[in-house]
């Protein structure tokens, strides 16, 4: 069985669930147990960088980290944190989760992110979009999204308003012509 590894989730025009519409999710991790990602373009209005470290009793004394947006991730444990960023996984806790895209969960990164000494481009997210064994692979056959490998450019380079049509692009597809919901054969 093949799993969506290294892989964008791009939630199809028809998506109801206010969570992922026009949403676009890295996946993390896909196997016979489920999936787990991140989702790369809701920004929160609730926090900033600054006040996820100010909680963790992490000082930032640059005012541009500070104010940089910390993004809903999904709606699975909006605790937990997770670091988004290019580089190797060198943190304690890291793994590569597409071509030139590691994700980390361990402090350490986000007290480097706090000192000026993180990864060159990053994105602070909270919570995850998680699925059962199974799940994932029935709402795509039900059309619910569309994938295609995942690109640092779009989760580091693009506009969060940007990110759900160009990863639709990378697809060949013009963004116009997708229909709310796929047709069966």
């Amino acid at each position: 069985m093949s799993y969506l590894e290294h892989q964008f989730l791009i939630a199809m025009p028809g998506m109801e669930d206010p969570n992922f519409f026009r949403g676009v999710t890295l996946l993390c991790q896909h196997n016979e147990e489920g999936a787990l990602g991140i989702t790369i373009n809701r920004p929160s209005s609730d926090f900033t960088l600054a006040d996820v470290l100010s909680q963790i009793g992490i000082a930032c004394e640059d005012e541009t980290l500070a104010a940089m947006p910390v993004y809903e991730g999904g709606p699975v444990h909006p605790e937990r944190g997770f670091v988004l960023h290019t580089g190797q996984p060198r943190w304690e806790s890291s793994m590569v989760v597409g071509q030139g895209i590691s994700v980390t969960t361990s402090r350490d990164i986000l007290e480097a992110i706090g000192a000026g000494n993180g990864p060159e481009k990053f994105l602070v997210a909270l919570g995850y979009a998680g699925w059962a064994a199974g799940q994932l692979e029935d709402e795509m056959r039900e059309n619910a999204w569309l994938n295609v490998m995942a690109r640092s450019d779009i989760v580091f380079d693009l506009p969060d308003e940007k990110r759900w049509e160009q990863a639709v692009a990378a697809l060949g597809i013009n963004v116009t012509s997708l229909q709310p919901s796929g047709g069966h054969a």
